[in-house]
């Protein structure tokens, strides 16, 4: 592969007119395929096999045109103290806001009047007016949510206090602030990393293209293959992330090869021989990640999931293509000044190369270790810190381990939930409005669950007293018949909040009760189902994807223990990390320096969600510092010495590239929204977990424990391996046959 992707490096620094040319016309092709493609809607949400959802399809064939599956809000009211909801001045506030609510979307099914559905509290003092819409909220368009709001600033403006809860005003996170402080930090990071404006550049440059591109396409498409709205959004974070990681890998090796004495074109060939090939194996790592979220058998992770691998293939390709060729048109501009060797400033040496006048560093191994051990002469932090470890791996490693270990113990006590509007900031008038219902209605009022019968009244009246019969409810509902008499629905409301243990075992326990004919949904059942089924696919998504990859950096590395060492290290990292949003968001621990107001159960896509993202990012460091290791190995140094070797070429370049992504995820910590800032801080705590404690300490001591034996592989196993290459052996072969090919190339 190395030889292989040695002349595409090449070629694409030769030919990197043509090359740039059909890079932005796939740009400018993917970009007028999305502005004319067909406007995409939400694709609805749904989970597959669960009991919410078979009550769903059953209410849509037993009460056709209902919208049992529909968004829902409440506008909320609370009379002035002395004033009760009943008075006839308030009673004509409230039935002006029903008759504006009716005529503000097509999209509403139904509003219901509270003085005839008797929905005042007790003591008078709190309504609501109840407002179902014919499609999901995911389906939900900004008019409809736009209309609803101004509705409730009209009726806020004379008099009450109003408040608008319920699933109608969730939509997806605004994008576009992480992503901003995430470019701004990588711009900042890399001029540091580099020194030149030029090589800071070139990495997010082509990721925008990257990302611009897979999204471009994505929009295009998402009518056709109906992938949704929400689909991008993970693209949009992996991608920009690998994006850059993976030129920055191949920039920052064609530094070093420049400084090694090569001309300019062999270095843009070796660098994308050697870093580009850890680079195509990080990125399947991340593809066999995302893919492997249809295991789920979510549909929305499943098109999620294959939409971010896309861009993750678009980022590799242009880490091996469009790279070389702008660093063709960089010329020396790269290199930072006082860095510049006189290879590096020749005006000729990347249009009309000379093999003359430099007959061997590219044809002779030796030559080129020769310069590495000469460029070991000047130690950087990464030499010392691996010099460190050497002399101290067995404390480096039990105080890591150690570290990592005690960080994850709140994670045993995970409870997985989807958070509801009583985690959000009290500043938001969905949390207002589900505080003025707990007030006056009780807390389980947030959370309503719907008891779908299919049967007849019998059975229906006979579920009642089942329920009725049981522990946890507050309110049952007399049962609501089909025109067709074949099917009820029952309401029931929870004695504790929506996202309670207690409502949990309420829930389990009328499907216990009650038989086969009785279904349990809303939207708390299907959030509790959700948490289930996402609970249930972690381990098969776990042994899948780590499964795979250590298949995948066994053939790498041509080792067993590096890529068990790579795996065991990952999950420790994990594990941590889902310890640490326990702690916080959870439990509470900090909660006011991370702005967590209200601590609840943690979002059941969250540990999924984090292996996928992590696990891809975490096998980019380890691929790219663990290869520089495995070179020096196999070209003669002993394991020490290609410990240090893999730190002082892959050290800086590896902390470039956490920075940048801690900085990103970081970036949504502000967030209002609990999830987007749950999800900023798990993330940025994993990569620095793995990053800087698993792979800059974890990695080196162990490998420096095992010695000669981390590389061992089976004889039989060795021949059974496809041999890739990774390490470049091929690459002298290649590089003295590239003259004769220039050569016959101008002929």
């Amino acid at each position: 592969m190395a030889t292989f992707l040695y002349k595409l490096g090449r070629s694409a620094f030769r030919r990197r007119r043509l090359v740039a040319l059909l890079w932005v016309a796939l740009l400018a092709l993917a970009g007028v395929g999305a502005a004319t493609a067909p406007t995409a809607t939400s694709s609805s949400f749904s989970i597959p096999g669960t009991e919410a959802q078979r009550a769903f399809d059953l209410l849509e064939q037993r009460f056709p045109g209902g919208s049992a599956d529909g968004a829902t809000a409440r506008v909320v009211f609370k009379a002035p103290a002395g004033q009760s909801m009943k008075d006839p001045a308030n009673k004509a506030k409230v039935d002006k806001t029903v008759a504006e609510l009716k005529d503000g979307s097509d999209q509403i099914a139904q509003v219901t009047d509270p003085y005839t559905a008797q929905t005042i509290s007790r003591d008078g003092s709190t309504a609501y007016v109840s407002v179902a819409y014919k499609v999901n909220a995911m389906e939900l368009t900004d008019a409809s949510r736009d209309a609803l709001k101004e509705t409730g600033r009209h009726a806020q403006g004379q008099g009450l206090t109003v408040e608008i809860g319920g699933d109608a005003l969730q939509s997806m996170p605004e994008q576009g602030a992480g992503e901003i402080i995430g470019v701004v930090v990588a711009g900042i990071v890399l001029v540091i990393t580099f020194g030149s404006l030029v090589a800071a550049g070139l990495p997010l440059l082509t990721a925008i293209i990257g990302v611009g591109i897979g999204i471009s396409t994505i929009t295009a498409l998402a009518s056709a293959l109906d992938l949704g709205t929400t689909t991008s959004t993970l693209a949009m974070m992996i991608g920009l992330a690998v994006g850059i990681d993976y030129a920055l890998f191949i920039v920052s090796r064609y530094r070093a090869e420049l400084a090694e004495g090569r001309e300019k074109e062999e270095a843009a060939g070796r660098a994308v021989g050697t870093a580009g090939s850890a680079v195509v194996f990080a990125g399947l790592t991340v593809v066999i990640a995302l893919v492997g979220l249809a295991v789920v058998n979510i549909p929305m992770l499943t098109k999620m999931g294959f939409a971010a691998a896309g861009t993750v293939v678009i980022a590799v390709l242009i880490a091996l293509t469009l790279i070389p060729a702008l660093l063709g048109f960089a010329g020396n501009k790269v290199v930072a000044r006082k860095q510049r060797t006189p290879a590096a400033t020749n005006p000729q040496s990347d249009t009309n190369p000379q093999p003359e006048t430099n007959p061997q560093p590219e044809t002779n191994l030796q030559s080129a270790t020769a310069g590495r051990g000469a460029a070991q002469d000047k130690p950087n932090a990464g030499t010392r810190w691996a010099r460190f470890v050497l002399r101290r791996p067995l404390m480096v490693l039990l105080v890591g381990v150690l570290g990592l270990g005690a960080i994850a113990v709140p994670a045993a006590s995970l409870e997985m939930g989807l958070p509801d509007d009583g985690v959000k900031p009290v500043s938001t008038t969905e949390r207002r409005a589900y505080d003025l219902l707990s007030d006056g209605f009780g807390p389980g009022f947030n959370g309503p669950l719907l008891v779908v019968v299919d049967g007849d009244k019998a059975a229906a009246d006979k579920t009642v007293s089942t329920i009725k019969g049981l522990d946890g409810w507050a309110h049952v509902t007399p049962p609501t018949p089909n025109k067709a008499g074949d099917t009820a629905m029952i309401t029931v409301v929870p004695k504790d909040r929506p996202s309670s243990v207690r409502t949990e075992e309420l829930v389990h326990d009328i499907r216990g009760a009650t038989g086969d004919d009785v279904l349990v949904t809303g939207a708390t059942a299907m959030n509790i189902d959700f948490s289930q089924k996402m609970n249930d696919a972690l381990l098969p998504y776990l042994a899948l994807v780590v499964g795979l990859a250590f298949l995948l950096l066994m053939v790498v590395f041509r080792s067993i223990l590096v890529p068990l060492k790579a795996a065991l290290g990952f999950l420790l990292s994990v594990v941590a990390a889902l310890g640490a949003v326990v702690a916080v968001f959870q439990w509470g621990w900090l909660g006011s320096v991370f702005g967590v107001e209200q601590t609840g159960p943690i979002m059941s896509m969250m540990p999924i969600f984090m292996v996928g993202v992590v696990f891809g990012l975490a096998m980019d460091y380890e691929v790219f510092l663990v290869t520089r290791m495995r070179e020096a190995y196999v070209h003669g140094a002993r394991p020490g010495e290609a410990i240090v070797t893999g730190f002082r070429h892959g050290a800086r370049v590896v902390t470039a590239a956490a920075v940048i992504m801690i900085a990103v995820f970081a970036g949504f910590i502000g967030s209002s929204e609990q999830m987007v800032k749950m999800i900023g801080f798990g993330l940025a705590v994993a990569v620095l977990f793995d990053a800087f404690v698993v792979r800059m300490a974890i990695v080196p001591a162990v490998l420096a424990l095992l010695g000669h034996r981390a590389w061992w592989l089976p004889k039989w196993l060795a021949r059974v391996l496809p041999n890739v290459d990774v390490e470049g052996e091929g690459l002298a072969t290649a590089a003295a046959a590239a003259p004769a090919e220039k050569e016959l190339v101008k002929a």
